[in-house]
């Protein structure tokens, strides 16, 4: 089984998108792609470079991790939680924009908060304040327009494509309402003026981006908060490993450890590989590895094994199993593969995720035309539509359940 590193991916929909273009690659019997690590596996016969470029065509990019083992399936790298910081600079920086915006619009609007002296009375020049900072947070939160406008060009829409509709239509709305707005002032037409102004919704433009970033900030901690169990368990296997060349002790590195190599473990040193004890005796802390808090007592010909402590005693002993055949390897395999692979109920949130966001596109269509037909401005018909996209963005569809898994 191939294991892939997978990035781009944003919801359950690119998930369900990335294995359907992985499935129609010849020789793949099966693939499985974890949103929580962003990670693939894939079964079959299948050339590497065939089922990176169908990710690209996807939209997606891929890369092929090293090495064939499953232990090393997922690495310490790929569980970094490097997007949480990301999202919690776009929230900050889009906040600082929105309030003056919300000020402008709402704040004066319908509790009568005072204006700088320039813009009371030149509804105008509010317009196009709340235009150029609306258009500050959503170039803030661009990346929602970018995935969301490239997964609608590879055919493949995703939550992020009803965020840039629900968030762009609503400026390009805004943005013909002032134009009508400023073309009413300059012939005097004050009533259409003070109408136009209750049609613009540069702040719905603004704040839907906005919330949605809080949505993903939390996904994000909750991410790296989930896999930080995952992160701790590997943290237990050492770096290096004390060995015995030429009668003289040598520090190096873990993956220079070969079977029948005598390595030394000092008190309070964490054994870097399994083997069996040839000389000495100690008190082992395994409850890395049992959940036994009472160190055991081990002594010649006993067993040891990679992350256990020495918690008295100096010992030497022979390495047995090395790399990927350590028993906390094959711990971390299996935690590895409970995160990288789906329960059935996982499989079926995706399935709904592969239809629901053209789904939703249907049913916004729909929710305009039968209000324009009832009879309500284009504005009003407008809102409700965006409405539809922006609340029916279930993000955490495809992050619930392999949290869940994840935790248990």
């Amino acid at each position: 089984m191939d294991q892939y590193t997978v990035e781009g991916m944003s919801c359950a929909a690119c998930v369900a998108h990335v294995e359907k273009a992985v499935r129609a690659v010849e020789g793949v019997s099966d693939v499985s792609v974890s949103l929580l690590t962003n990670s693939m596996q894939v079964s079959g016969s299948a050339d590497a470079k065939k089922v990176c470029d169908a990710v690209e065509r996807a939209g997606y990019h891929a890369a092929k991790r090293g090495g064939e083992a499953a232990g090393s399936s997922i690495q310490d790298n790929d569980l970094t939680d490097k997007e949480t910081p990301k999202l919690l600079r776009r929230l900050s920086l889009s906040v600082l924009f929105l309030l003056p915006l919300m000020y402008i619009s709402m704040g004066h609007m319908m509790w009568g908060f005072a204006l700088p002296p320039f813009l009371v009375d030149n509804h105008v020049g509010m317009g196009m304040s709340e235009m150029l900072l609306a258009i500050v947070v959503m170039f803030i939160n661009r990346k929602f327009f970018t995935s969301g406008i490239r997964g609608a060009l590879h055919g493949a829409p995703n939550m992020d494509t009803l965020v840039a509709l629900g968030s762009g239509v609503s400026f390009a709305y805004s943005l013909y309402v002032l134009y009508l707005m400023s073309y009413a002032a300059s012939r005097g037409n004050d009533a259409l003026v003070m109408e136009c102004m209750g049609q613009m919704y540069f702040e719905s433009a603004a704040m839907i981006v906005t919330l949605i970033t809080v949505g993903k900030t939390l996904e994000a901690f909750s991410k790296g908060k989930t896999t930080n169990a995952l992160k701790g368990l590997m943290d237990l296997a050492p770096k290096t490993a004390v060995v015995l060349r030429e009668g003289k002790e040598k520090t190096v590195p873990i993956n220079e450890v070969r079977i029948g190599d005598v390595f030394v473990v000092a008190p309070g040193g964490r054994v870097p590989v399994d083997g069996v004890i040839v000389e000495g005796a100690a008190a082992m802390d395994e409850s890395a590895l049992t959940g036994e808090s009472v160190p055991v007592d081990k002594g010649e010909g006993a067993d040891i094994s990679a992350g256990t402590i020495n918690r008295s005693g100096h010992i030497l002993a022979e390495a047995t199993r090395v790399g990927e055949d350590t028993t906390l390897s094959q711990i971390i395999q299996m935690v590895g593969s409970a995160a990288a692979t789906k329960a059935p109920i996982a499989k079926t949130a995706d399935k709904v995720a592969g239809v629901f966001v053209p789904f939703v596109l249907a049913v916004a269509a729909v929710t305009a035309a039968v209000w324009l037909a009832l009879g309500a401005d284009a504005g009003f018909a407008l809102e409700h539509a965006i409405a539809v996209l922006v609340i029916s963005c279930p993000c955490a569809l495809g992050l619930a359940t392999p949290v869940a898994i994840m935790v248990g």
